[in-house]
């Protein structure tokens, strides 16, 4: 291990700075940007590919180590952790030549993804699909909560809600027509005790109230805009 990696950034002018050195060594063209936490302690690597954030890189207070991430359109696709700072540039390069989750794994080991990063690349369909699994897997795993299940199972039912996104907060459901952070919610529902209720979103204004899930499922379909489908930003990467 190069013990002098995570001094270098500080006494030498940052970590862009140092990140610009090392790039210059190694000839590799990259744009090196702020941070968003100070020069000292982090940078991004640009990507030309407009549906992805530059790459972030945040060298740890205290640790030879360099923490990266890489964003897509609210995804994460690809985070790890290195104590290389050559390894923090050529991820740069790979992630700004569009390389797929599975490309730059293999390239770069350091890295790894999720099944979320997974259904990104597939496209705004497998995140739909993805995001009910895991939703239907929390309400069975929460049985205290039998109305939540019961009001995930009747809007699962209705396919215009089925085609949306699904989110949940604090045991409400979000439906919307955007697949990462932040999340585009067309439309809420909540199951407290007594009336259920439709909502603008998870933590909105209520819309109206319902005597069962299949009352309050179709007066939430009522309130969609006629164009709510699932969005797609990308084209998955090869």
């Amino acid at each position: 291990m190069n013990t002098d990696l995570h001094t270098e950034p500080v006494a030498a002018g940052g970590l862009p700075a140092a990140l610009m050195r090392r790039a210059a060594e190694l000839g590799a063209d990259v744009t090196v940007l702020p941070g968003d936490r100070g020069p000292l302690a982090s940078a991004g690597i640009a990507s030309p590919d407009p549906a992805r954030n530059p790459l972030s890189v945040r060298a740890r207070s205290g640790s030879p180590r360099f923490d990266v991430c890489g964003w897509s359109r609210g995804v994460e696709l690809v985070s790890g952790s290195t104590d290389d700072l050559t390894d923090v540039v050529r991820a740069g390069v790979a992630w700004g030549r569009g390389k797929g989750i599975r490309d730059l794994r293999a390239e770069l080991p350091f890295l790894s993804y999720d099944e979320e990063a997974e259904a990104y690349e597939r496209g705004p369909a497998a995140l739909v699909e993805l995001q009910w699994r895991l939703t239907r897997q929390l309400a069975a795993e929460a049985p205290e909560f039998p109305r939540f299940g019961e009001l995930l199972e009747a809007a699962g039912a209705e396919p215009r809600l089925r085609r949306l996104y699904v989110y949940s907060s604090h045991w409400t459901l979000g439906f919307g027509s955007g697949t990462g952070h932040p999340y585009e919610i067309e439309v809420a529902l909540s199951a407290p005790a007594g009336a259920y209720r439709v909502l603008t979103h998870p933590h909105g204004d209520v819309i109206g109230e319902a005597g069962t899930a299949r009352d309050a499922v179709a007066m939430a379909v009522g309130h969609l805009p006629a164009e709510a489908e699932p969005d797609a930003p990308h084209a998955p990467h090869e």
